[in-house]
């Protein structure tokens, strides 16, 4: 198993966000802003459940780690460290998820 991690996902994404939208992807989807990289981890989302419905293991595999590419650079547009996510994760495990939900703001 890869010692690889998703810490070490997002420091390739913040070195690629960096470099010329001429040489990254990253960097491209970094500057055509927010609204662009959200409907792209939109699209990348649909995918994802498309492969998870259809039960194609190897499909799913690749659309997992585009979803978690694509999802880490919208984290970055908007300046969200991962370490905020793990932080958010963490406090939600010492409560079911039924309990989480019922304890957030009804709209």
């Amino acid at each position: 198993m890869s010692a690889f991690s998703l810490s070490d996902l997002e420091r390739i994404v913040a070195t690629r966000a960096a470099a010329s939208p001429d040489e990254s992807w990253t960097a491209k989807l970094v500057a055509s802003g927010q609204e662009r990289a959200a409907k792209k981890l939109g699209e990348e989302a649909i995918e994802t459940v498309i492969a998870a419905i259809a039960k194609d293991h190897d499909g799913l595999k690749n659309e997992a780690a585009d979803l978690l590419f694509h999802l880490l650079v919208v984290l970055k547009i908007a300046d969200i460290p991962l370490a905020d996510v793990f932080a958010e994760l963490e406090r939600r495990t010492g409560q079911t998820g039924l309990q989480e939900k019922a304890s957030r703001p009804k709209s």
